[in-house]
C-alpha cells in the first residue's frame, strides 16, 4: 500500500511513521509513506494557501489551487484511482469497518487542513471520503490522519505477528473483545478465572464468547442492535442479563 499525506506540518508525522508497528510495516515493505507540504504547490510568490471567505466570517479558508495541484501530482499516471480522504469534523464517523475497507486499497491520499475550513470545490471534485474521528474539533487534520493510518496499516497482511490479531479485535467481530489475563495466575489475591487455566479449549471458547457479549452488553449495548446473534449467543446473552 502507498500512503500519501498532504499537510502544512510534515514534521508531525516523523515520530509516528518512524516508530512501532508503522515503522515495522514500512520495513516489511507492506506500506510506503510520503508526506507532502502542500504549501510547496502554492502558485503565488508568498506561498499562501488560505484566504478570507467570500461573504465574510471568522477564520481563513484553504484555497482550492494548492490542494488540486498537489493531489493531481500525487495521482500521477497511476492505473488505479486512489482514495482521497479529507479529515473533517463534518465527515462520516470513522469505524473499524471503514478501516477494513481502506486496508483493501492500493493507494490512499490524506488531506489535513487547518484554519476555518476548505474551499467547497475541494470536497466536490477531489475527495472520495470525508472522515471524522469523533464529534469534536481539532486544530488540524494531522492527528486524525495518524489515527486512521495506524488503524489501517495494522490490518495489512503480514504487519502484525499473529494473523488472528486483527480478526479478534474489538469491533472487527461486531462485538467488544473479551478480557485478557497473563501470568501469574494469582496476583495479590486477584485470580485468573479457573476456566482459562483449565486446559479445556471448548469451555475457554465459550467463556470468551460469553464475556465478549457481557462486555458489549454492559459497555456498548448499541452494537447489539445491528449484530445478528447466533442461537448459542442468544442463550448466553439471556444468562448474562439475568446475572447482571
Amino acid at each position: 500500500m502507498k500512503i500519501d499525506v498532504l499537510s502544512l506540518f510534515p514534521e508531525m508525522f516523523e515520530g509516528v511513521f518512524g516508530s512501532s508497528i508503522l515503522k515495522k510495516a514500512a520495513e516489511k515493505q507492506a506500506v510506503s509513506y510520503n508526506v507532502t507540504n502542500f504549501r510547496d504547490y502554492a502558485d503565488n510568490k508568498h506561498s499562501t494557501v488560505d484566504d478570507y471567505p467570500y461573504g465574510g466570517g471568522a477564520g481563513m479558508v484553504l484555497k482550492a489551487q494548492p490542494i488540486f495541484d498537489a493531489v493531481e501530482a500525487l495521482k500521477g499516471h497511476a492505473e488505479q484511482t486512489p482514495r482521497v480522504v479529507l479529515l473533517c469534523p463534518q465527515g462520516e464517523r470513522y469505524t473499524q469497518r471503514k478501516a477494513e475497507e481502506f486496508a483493501k486499497e492500493d493507494h490512499l491520499i490524506f488531506i489535513c487542513g487547518h484554519y476555518e475550513g476548505y474551499d467547497e470545490r475541494i470536497r466536490e471534485h477531489i475527495v472520495t471520503d470525508e472522515i471524522s474521528i469523533g464529534d469534536f474539533v481539532l486544530t488540524g487534520g494531522e492527528l486524525g490522519a495518524m489515527v486512521i493510518i495506524d488503524s489501517v496499516v495494522r490490518l495489512l497482511p503480514g504487519v502484525l505477528g499473529n494473523v488472528d490479531s486483527p480478526i479478534l479485535d474489538s469491533y472487527s467481530s461486531g462485538l467488544l473483545e473479551h478480557p485478557h489475563y497473563t501470568r501469574p495466575a494469582d496476583f495479590r489475591g486477584m485470580k485468573v478465572p479457573d476456566t482459562l487455566i483449565s486446559g479445556n479449549h471448548k469451555k475457554i471458547d465459550e467463556w470468551r464468547m460469553k464475556e465478549s457479549l457481557r462486555r458489549t452488553w454492559n459497555r456498548r449495548p448499541d452494537l447489539l442492535e445491528s449484530y445478528e446473534l447466533s442461537d448459542v449467543e442468544k442463550k448466553l446473552l439471556s444468562e448474562i442479563q439475568k446475572e447482571d
